[in-house]
C-alpha cells in the first residue's frame, strides 16, 4: 500500500500529461456542427445596409455559397477581410456576409472603409441566426450547396492556403454534383 501511495503522483503526472498531449494535438478550428448534412435553418432577417428589407433562407439558395460570419469587433475579420474581396470575384461561389452581435452604422461603415465582398450582409444583431447555425463566434464560414445543404463550417480566417486545403476540394465535388444532377 505504501508503495502505490509513493507513486499516485508519477501516476498522475503521466496520465495528466497525456491529456494534454490529446488536447494539444487537437486542430482548434476543426470544430464540428450538428448541422453539416442539414438544410440551412429558417430565418427573417434585415440586410445590413437596408433595414427595411429583409432576407430568408430562399434569398441563398440556388448557387454554392459562402455564408461568412464577421463583425466589426472582431480582429481576425479584419485580418482575412482582404482576401475575402479577393475571393469575391471567384465566379464559382457566391459570397454572402452575416454581421453577428453587431452595431448596423459601426458594420456599415467598416464595409464602405475595407470594401464590401458579399452580395448582402445578413445583419444579426442579437445572434439568433448564428445561434442556430451553433456559431461561437466570429469569424466562420459556411459552405452551403446548392440545395441549401450546410456542407461545411470553419472556425477561423480564410487565407490562400487554408482556401486550397479546405475549401477548394468541396467547392470542386460540389460542382461535379451539380454536372451529375445530384
Amino acid at each position: 500500500m505504501n508503495v502505490v501511495i509513493r507513486f499516485l503522483p508519477l501516476i498522475l503526472v503521466i496520465f495528466l500529461g497525456g491529456v494534454l498531449y490529446r488536447g494539444l494535438s487537437l486542430n482548434p478550428q476543426d470544430m464540428p456542427s450538428a448541422l453539416v448534412g442539414k438544410t440551412m435553418p429558417e430565418f427573417t432577417l434585415s440586410t445590413l445596409k437596408e433595414a427595411e428589407k429583409t432576407v430568408t433562407k430562399a434569398d441563398l439558395l440556388g448557387n454554392i455559397v459562402l455564408l461568412n460570419v464577421w463583425a466589426t469587433w472582431c480582429p481576425t475579420c479584419k485580418y482575412e477581410h482582404p482576401y475575402l474581396v479577393e475571393l469575391a470575384k471567384n465566379p464559382k461561389v457566391t459570397l454572402y456576409g452575416l454581421n453577428y452581435k453587431d452595431d448596423r452604422l459601426a458594420a456599415q461603415q467598416w464595409l464602405t472603409q475595407y470594401k464590401d465582398p458579399y452580395q448582402f450582409s445578413i445583419f444579426d444583431e442579437y445572434g439568433t441566426l448564428g445561434l442556430d447555425l451553433g456559431v461561437f463566434g466570429a469569424p466562420e464560414t459556411f459552405v452551403i450547396d446548392h440545395h441549401g445543404v450546410i456542407r461545411k463550417r470553419f472556425a477561423g480566417a480564410i487565407d490562400t492556403r487554408t482556401w486550397r486545403k479546405e475549401f477548394e476540394p468541396l467547392i470542386k465535388q460540389i460542382m461535379s454534383e451539380q454536372q451529375q444532377g445530384k
